[in-house]
């Protein structure tokens, strides 16, 4: 494009909230102006950043990109609220790989604590929406959902990311997905920096203009600086690669100094050594058992007396044509050091303290107190010199974001490895015993070059603000569809982890609604909660009903699991089903515990009716707000799942799990139980239809008897067994598949029960089967499920009549899954017995005062709901506490009643 047309295309009229501009800079000069005038009353509002007003006013391109709450975006939410508003959307659940696609240029242009890539990403947007819809995640971190919301309007980009689009239909590598045009996403995060990056990804415009800028600024600055990255050989100066800085021990014997690089690195060997020798004494040492040289100086930046850790330059990377070599530092390489020193006096170089903290506090240990510190003293120079010269240009925002982009390759945390493979250990602040400072200038031009990969943006369809999640300003039941990564528990301290960048944007996160399990931000896995709480009540108000929500989970603890599983029930929403996504084998596995979180979840839920929640809370107890919440639950399950070209149980389907979401969604709601499991057992199986031991409505049926007609095996999902429920259901879905002797089944029993529970008082094998399951015995009439199975797998089998000994001697001592009228007698009778048993348990305690160690969770389970069903709650309570309070924590049932039971107890 040449500069005439590039002029023309700059300049063209620009709509915007019904007013029109006579192009974007107007625009945007506009309404920088209004929200000028907007700040001081935006303050107030929750996760408002710390920052001068104009430094967020630079970041902020309103009304689509503002560093703070968006003041516009209840208006613009609640202009498109109605598009394709309050439809039919009965979508069933989608579980994908959510970690494909991690080579899309978007995905590599900017780091993030956490990210997910924009094709798994834009599978969930056609799966879950129609064009002119609205998306909405309010812990968007590096922008990824608005990246696929931009993608979905646009051939050229879904093509280069392995789609294929026909007309307005897309197709993946499985077939159809859903319509190519625009949806509008409105993203959040409590973060600037996460906002910043998310902007850069999402808004990129005039590219040609500003690599025109940027390459002119960047020779601007070299010509200048540029001799700061060069090195001397014989006479010639080259260009560096980077400079490798070594840590200086102390000898434990001796106290003499001691080289790190030159004592345990043997370049020639390729190996680093953990056991190295003093050069003095010989005195054998490693790193733990010696003290750190300390270095005392005065810091450039701050004029004061720093005592830091010891690091010395050793051997310096360069250029010679397109060979690198690597050369120990001369005498010019350490005046080009000093003078360095003194070009950093007079550098504008941001001045922030760094903060008490989990994760960040480690650096402290290494003498450091300020940002700066962390980053070698040319890059300060360079880092600076490209901030203040863009500052104030139309382009300031696109060069920060290719600053922000090289940072984490240009601090003290990148670490130089003997492979080659040099970098950072991503979710924490360590700086290693040998530290790689990288040359800038090739940095940008990495980053530079990855920036020319992406589209430019066609259409303002992304919006996005610095907030908290619980305080979003978007119209109430507007959204169509979240997709949310939130943060979990103390995986990541995401403040503490964006300071570097925080600190040269000039604006940073007010951590107070932070959503983190912190020591030294005082807040424990019950402030986690109630934050996460407050937020999925957000996400509950701003969707729509009968749409859905879906959560990436990203943590092994059972409790935080729990806590966010309790936070979105408590907000309202119905789980509808999770997954756990096993990347060895590409598949997911449901979860029937929550003891065995060890890999990622996909968790999928939805915000029910507001006719049904207001039945559910007028049947107050009555049995129609079981079979009412069933009704609708059944239409959000898949009716068919032929993963893997076999047909497999869907669990959520099964009656012990609807029983299970039933219960919970009366207890979070705040209304009883309207019915026991038994009776549940009975009645489900009189009101629905029943297929390979799942529930489906009629208008179901039809679908999945067409579909398993088709498919000639038929395979149950991996469990995660770890408790007595897990266990029941392992073994029904094996006697579902193959009735089976006691003998047979219990070998593989034995194999899956290794990863129980420590505390798990499990039954013995023979005790499951007896209460769960039957067994023919050889008299009467061979069940029918027992008949199928024999006459299909053998043979011999086939003709015989029902009543023939051969039948019959070949069925005999087998177990099978009970029909439904005989599963609710079962039950009734496995209630009984589970409650005798938490009868036993409380006598124990109020005997001996002391903490249960050895128990059935499934008894105390049961206890806990009759006595919830009889409004004991103080019996819960105090039952409660003598039990270890980890256990509380990673069971999810029995932290839905304990929690529920102290809201009613005011506690």
């Amino acid at each position: 494009m040449d500069q005439g047309s590039l002029f023309e295309e700059r300049n063209k009229p620009v709509e915007c909230l019904g007013m029109t501009f006579q192009n974007n800079d107007e625009r945007r000069e506009y309404f920088r102006n209004e929200l000028r005038k907007k700040l001081p009353g935006l303050k107030s509002i929750e996760g408002f950043p710390i920052g001068e007003d104009e430094d967020i006013i630079e970041l902020s391109d309103p009304p689509y990109y503002t560093a703070c709450p968006n003041p516009w975006i209840r208006e613009i939410s609640k202009k498109f609220k109605y598009f394709n508003s309050f439809d039919d959307n009965i979508s069933e659940p989608l579980n994908i790989d959510i970690s494909e696609g991690k080579t899309d240029p978007y995905y590599m242009m900017h780091s993030y604590h956490t990210k997910v890539p924009q094709k798994a990403l834009i599978k969930y947007l056609l799966h879950y929406t129609k064009p002119e819809q609205q998306v909405c995640d309010l812990f968007s971190g590096s922008g990824m959902l608005g990246v696929a919301t931009n993608s979905l309007n646009n051939k050229k980009r879904l093509e280069k990311l392995g789609f294929r689009v026909n007309g307005d239909n897309i197709y993946d590598e499985n077939g159809y997905t859903g319509k190519l045009g625009e949806r509008r996403a409105y993203l959040s995060d409590i973060s600037p920096v996460a906002y910043h990056i998310s902007k850069g990804l999402c808004n990129i415009e005039n590219k040609t203009e500003f690599m025109s800028y940027f390459d002119q600024l960047i020779s601007d600055i070299k010509n200048e600086y540029g001799m700061l990255f060069t090195t001397e050989v014989e006479g010639v100066q080259y260009p560096i690669n980077y400079v490798v800085w070594t840590e200086i021990f102390e000898c434990s014997n001796c106290s003499s100094e001691v080289n790190f690089w030159e004592r345990a690195v043997k370049i020639e060997e390729k190996k680093v050594l953990d056991e190295f020798t003093c050069q003095k004494c010989g005195a054998k040492l490693t790193k733990r058992s010696t003290e750190r040289v300390k270095d005392r100086k005065i810091d450039p930046v701050t004029k004061s007396v720093v005592v830091e850790n010891k690091y010395e330059p050793v051997v310096i990377s360069y250029k010679n044509g397109k060979k690198n070599f690597l050369k120990k530092l001369t005498l010019s390489d350490y005046e080009i050091l000093k003078k360095t020193s003194e070009l950093l006096e007079n550098q504008k170089v941001p001045i922030q303290k760094i903060p008490d903290g989990d994760e960040i506090g480690r650096v402290k240990n290494y003498g450091l107190e300020y940002v700066h510190q962390l980053i070698p003293e040319r890059s300060n120079i360079i880092i600076s010199e490209v901030i203040n010269r863009a500052k104030g240009t139309e382009f300031y925002n696109q060069v920060l974001f290719i600053l922000t982009a090289s940072i984490n390759n240009l601090n003290k945390l990148y670490r130089w490895r003997i492979n080659g493979k040099g970098g950072t250990t991503s979710g924490t602040y360590y700086i290693p015993s040998t530290y790689q400072e990288n040359n800038p200038f090739l940095q940008f031009n990495r980053k530079v070059s990855d920036y020319l990969k992406l589209f430019e943006t066609e259409d303002k369809n992304v919006y996005s603000s610095v907030s908290s999640a619980t305080n979003s300003l978007i119209e109430s039941n507007s959204i169509d569809y979240v997709f949310t990564d939130p943060p979990f528990g103390s995986n990541l301290m995401y403040s503490e982890l964006s300071l570097i960048w925080e600190t040269w944007l000039g604006v940073k996160t007010d951590n107070d609604k932070e959503a983190i399990v912190s020591k030294v931000q005082n807040k424990n896995l019950s402030t986690y909660e109630s934050l996460m709480e407050t937020s999925f009540r957000e996400y509950y108000r701003i969707l729509k009903p009968n749409h859905w929500i879906t959560i990436e989970f990203s943590n092994s603890k059972a409790n935080v699991w729990n806590a966010l599983q309790n936070s979105m029930q408590k907000a309202g929403f119905i789980i509808a089903n999770v997954s756990a996504l096993d990347k060895q084998q590409g598949s997911f596995k449901a979860v029937t515990t929550t003891t065995a979180v060890k890999q990622d979840l996909v968790i999928s839920a939805y915000k029910p009716l507001k006719e049904n929640v207001i039945k559910t809370k007028e049947a107050n107890g009555n049995e129609i707000s079981a079979w009412l919440f069933l009704d609708q639950h059944l239409l959000k399950l898949p009716v068919f799942d032929d993963g893997q070209g076999e047909a497999t149980v869907i669990t959520e389907r099964t009656p012990r799990i609807l029983f299970d979401r039933m219960v919970a969604y009366h207890v979070q709601s705040g209304v009883p139980v309207p019915i026991s499991s038994a009776e549940f057992q009975e009645k489900v199986a009189q009101k629905y239809v029943t297929r390979d031991g799942m529930i489906f409505l009629e208008s179901q049926v039809t679908e999945y008897d067409k579909k398993r007609i088709l498919v000639k095996e038929f395979s149950q999902q991996s469990l995660f067994v770890s408790d007595e429920s897990s266990a029941i259901e392992w073994l029904r879905q094996q006697l579902m598949k193959k009735p089976q002797s006691r003998q047979d089944i219990h070998p593989q029993f034995m194999k899956e029960i290794q990863h129980i529970a420590k505390h798990e008082k499990l039954p013995e094998l023979d005790n499951l089967l007896v209460e769960n399951f039957l067994l023919y015995d050889g008299e009467d009439t061979i069940p029918a499920q027992v008949t199928a199975y024999l006459r299909k797998n053998y043979h011999d089998m086939r003709g015989l009549e029902i009543q023939d000994d051969r039948l019959k001697s070949k069925a005999k001592n087998r177990w099978y899954v009970p029909d439904p009228n005989k599963q609710a007698d079962l039950e009734k009778l496995r209630e009984k017995s589970l409650l005798r048993e938490f009868s036993h348990y409380v006598e124990e305690v109020s005997e001996t005062k002391k903490k249960l160690k050895f128990f059935r969770s499934e008894a105390i389970r049961a206890g806990f709901k009759k006595s919830w069903s009889e409004k004991e709650y103080q019996r819960i309570v105090e039952f409660s506490a003598h039990l270890p309070e980890k256990i509380i924590q990673e069971d999810d049932k029995l932290l839905m009643y304990y929690d529920n039971a102290t809201i009613r107890l005011d506690i």
